[in-house]
């Protein structure tokens, strides 16, 4: 399977490079083929312009631009964003990618008269998350854990109908201890390790 990592940290030492490490050794020995998009390291400008928004919904030069994240992104069968929750969300510079990489007409279709959105990602076949929270679980549950609704349900809604998902989060990451996190990539590695 052709697969994806989006990930989205801009620390090279940080747990999250080790996540985002553990899930793309652990794809590679279970021979899937896996790209790593490092929107940090590759320096992604998450701002969607004034010329961009007001060209959002035509096919234009703008997209010139983003046409290596469109091809990479339409040429894949699964995707795994691994990032930090800051402020319940995602990163800036995630979200950014998803405003300016999943456009119309390129990750779905805009409604017709009264019509739903029309996906266009039916070609993704396996959805996954891994973050790490500074909250507890219950005060991420609380105030309704955004970053995961964003990608497990808008995200999720845009790919293919029987598309598999998995979402492993680690909680309290500011108090974790050397244990905990060792024994969270171990959990990282079992659930990925099962496609």
């Amino acid at each position: 399977m052709r697969l994806l990592i989006v990930y989205a940290h801009p620390v090279e030492t940080s747990f999250g490079a080790a996540l985002c490490e553990t899930v793309r050794k652990t794809l590679e020995r279970r021979g899937h083929d896996v790209r790593v998009l490092d929107l940090y390291a590759s320096g992604f400008d998450p701002v969607l312009s004034r010329d961009e928004h007001a060209a959002y919904e035509r096919e234009g030069a703008h997209r010139e631009a983003l046409k290596d994240h469109i091809a990479l992104l339409q040429s894949v069968e699964g995707l795994i964003f691994v990032y930090p929750t800051w402020w319940y969300g995602l990163p800036a510079i995630l979200k950014g990618w998803l405003d300016r990489v999943w456009l119309p007409e390129v990750s779905f279709a805009l409604p017709q008269d009264d019509g739903p959105i029309m996906p266009l990602m039916q070609h993704i076949r396996l959805l996954g998350g891994v973050s790490t929270y500074g909250a507890g679980w219950w005060w991420t549950r609380y105030v309704g854990d955004p970053g995961r609704r964003t990608v497990m349900r808008g995200v999720r809604a845009l790919c293919a109908p029987r598309c598999r998902t998995f979402w492993l989060g680690l909680h309290k990451m500011d108090s974790s201890t050397d244990a905990g996190r060792t024994a969270f990539l171990k959990r990282v590695e079992a659930r990925v390790a099962r496609y």
